[in-house]
């Protein structure tokens, strides 16, 4: 099984382990529901008789929990569709005859010397994958005081700069990018978005390079893991392996099978085209501005845009404390709330998203059918328990996918990495807590606040 063997299997058996170990835990699950019985079948309960007119009640929290199975769905045919554990990515062509790079940081200037520490890092990791025609552009709110280099580029906003629709924080940052007389990248060159604290590996380089080679799709976007070098914060970093395993299903998904942002981006490890870019841009108002990534990758689909899943994985950090981590979650509410609400976005681009974002608001009340289930059992069709078990069962998979994807057996050793996977199921009642908290204050809160998460350990900063 891939999750005792790791490294010792080769791509396909850690993949093909993978897949029938999903499908195990997909079949105890639905047995031990009852959806899967081989003896006599539940006796049947008279809900309308037990419970009166709150069975409607009942049955509406149930239906909830179907909210969330567009996505579940995506995230299944990804993991199991595509090799869950590819190679090192190999060069499909030579980097000299690659087009411009530019790797474009921005960042507020709240932490510089973990900017030039990072850019120092991915600079050399550039040279040492073999890529040439390259730059690092980093975009501040205030100076950092980057190292004079001709690979390096540092870009001040001016503080009198405004755009067009009244764009603010990081999407005003990425626009000013873009304004004549301060881009000086040619249409057929290529922008990669990284986050202050992204850092760069072989593998995503050589999967830029043959994104950028290969030239069918002006948008792509790639895997981000959370658990490299020194760990910060356990808690939230076992919390952010779902979000591995998201990358490697839906994520995946959705840009191999259909090259559409279905279910929207993010805005890290993000490369796209410079003339593509002008055209969508990031100039799209208060409601652009929150969830910058998510309004542009939606503006970008309706605008008739493809994109690709990039082979190879970016490192980043989790927060570094759980006020953090729910103050970053309850930001991605209220910005995806202000895209799916948006009037510039046609419904047929938004519809995927749109669900999702409603499971995701209505967490507080589905959570509610872990206990509903047991202490006000109603008579469900056969169908709707095996979809919400099915829900259930990936959900919880995701977290073990997500422990083993990002913890190296042979970086920790076989016992630390069992440990790893059942603190990560140990997880999941942390991260139904903190999620509910999330979208109550989201759902409470100004919409208009975009919180940073502090990167070096300081006061968080809140614009």
């Amino acid at each position: 099984m891939t999750i005792l063997s790791g490294i010792l299997l080769t791509s396909t058996a850690k993949h093909v382990s993978h897949c029938c170990f999903l499908i195990l835990l997909i079949t105890i699950f639905e047995y031990t529901s009852g959806v899967l019985s081989f003896v006599e079948p539940k006796p049947v309960v008279d809900s309308w008789e037990r419970y009166g007119f709150m069975t409607l009640l009942l049955y509406l929290l149930r239906l909830l929990t179907l909210l969330a199975l567009p996505q579940t769905l995506f995230n299944f045919l990804g993991l199991i569709i595509y090799n869950a554990f590819p190679d090192k990515v190999t060069l499909k062509g030579s980097p000299l005859l690659a087009p411009f790079i530019n790797i474009r940081v921005v960042t507020r200037g709240d932490y510089p010397q973990l900017v030039k520490t990072n850019v120092t890092r991915n600079l050399n990791k550039c040279i040492d994958a073999g890529l040439e025609n390259f730059q690092i552009e980093v975009v501040s709110d205030k100076p950092i005081g980057l190292m004079s280099h001709r690979r390096i580029r540092e870009l001040v906003v001016p503080s009198e700069y405004r755009t067009k629709s009244g764009a603010l924080f990081k999407a005003r940052a990425l626009q000013y990018c873009l304004e004549d007389g301060v881009n000086e990248l040619a249409d057929h060159d290529w922008i990669v978005h990284l986050d202050e604290e992204t850092l760069l590996t072989e593998n995503s380089i050589h999967g830029i390079l043959n994104f950028v080679l290969d030239g069918k799709h002006p948008f792509g976007q790639g895997l981000i893991t959370y658990a490299n070098e020194n760990v910060v914060n356990w808690i939230t970093t076992m919390a952010d392996s779902f979000r591995v395993a998201d990358d490697m299903g839906k994520l995946r998904f959705q840009f191999f099978m259909f090259h559409r942002p279905l279910f929207s981006m993010k805005g890290s490890y993000v490369v796209t085209q410079t003339g593509a870019e002008k055209h969508v841009s990031f100039d799209n108002g208060l409601d652009g501005s929150i969830a910058e990534d998510c309004f542009f990758a939606l503006k970008a689909y309706s605008l008739g845009y493809t994109f690709n899943f990039i082979e190879g994985e970016m490192w980043e950090k989790s927060p570094f404390t759980i006020s953090d981590f729910i103050q970053q979650r309850k930001r991605w509410i209220q910005g995806i709330y202000l895209v799916v609400h948006s009037k510039v976005i046609p419904l047929k681009n938004k519809i995927f998203l749109a669900i999702s974002w409603y499971s995701w608001v209505t967490l507080p009340l589905s959570t509610s059918n872990i206990l509903l289930a047991g202490l006000c059992p109603i008579n469900c069709p056969v169908i709707m328990d095996a979809l919400c078990t099915f829900i259930g069962a990936i959900s919880i998979y995701m977290y073990i996918f997500g422990v083993v994807k990002s913890f190296s057996l042979n970086r920790f050793g076989l016992m630390r990495y069992l440990v790893f996977i059942s603190g990560a199921l140990a997880i999941i009642p942390f991260n139904l807590i903190t999620e509910n908290i999330a979208v109550i204050w989201a759902l409470f809160g100004k919409k208009h606040k975009f919180y940073v998460v502090s990167k070096e350990l300081g006061p968080p900063i809140t614009v």
